[in-house]
């Protein structure tokens, strides 16, 4: 009777959580990239700016260099597929350097809209190099969302230990 119990109400609550999943989820890569770029600007946003210098330990990243080394690593991977992205930014400092909350925000969305504008035109079986490997422009893509996500969780467990909770969590 118990295990029938908690049967129904497992399929219930399954039920309610993927009736209240965005549209985006599973629907392929654009839609994820989206989902998860939404909710990643949203939390740079509702970070106060004189959190974005804090940082959980030594030696560890700060939350305005999270967001910085995720617009880097975009860039990075765009050119590594073969688009002529915009470099300027992407410095082996940048993370020391682009430190204000604009200027962090500014960085981030540059990088997110090069993405969207550049993966439409890009040729997923293409080969390049990556880190000294050979792999394919997709291969480079999906790790480029599975980094953009690896680093969305950090900053999530940044916001929470400074008592920020996510937009999209309430």
């Amino acid at each position: 009777m118990l295990n029938t119990r908690f049967a129904a109400f497992a399929v219930v609550f399954a039920a309610s959580a993927f009736a209240q999943a965005p549209a985006e989820f599973g629907m392929g890569w654009v839609p994820e990239f989206h989902a998860s770029t939404k909710e990643l600007v949203s939390l740079a946003e509702a970070t106060p700016a004189e959190k974005f210098a804090w940082r959980p330990a030594q030696g560890v990243r700060s939350i305005s260099e999270v967001y910085v080394h995720i617009a880097v690593a975009h860039m990075f991977f765009l050119t590594t597929c073969g688009v002529k992205a915009d470099m300027s930014k992407v410095t082996r400092d940048a993370e020391k350097k682009i430190t204000s909350k604009a200027d962090v925000i500014a960085f981030l969305k540059e990088s997110i809209a090069a993405v969207d504008e550049n993966y439409p035109k890009l040729d997923m079986h293409k080969k390049v190099k990556f880190t000294g490997a050979d792999t394919t422009v997709e291969g480079i893509m999906v790790h480029l969302i599975s980094h953009t996500n690896e680093h969305l969780g950090q900053s999530i467990a940044y916001a929470r230990m400074n008592g920020i909770v996510p937009p999209w969590s309430n």
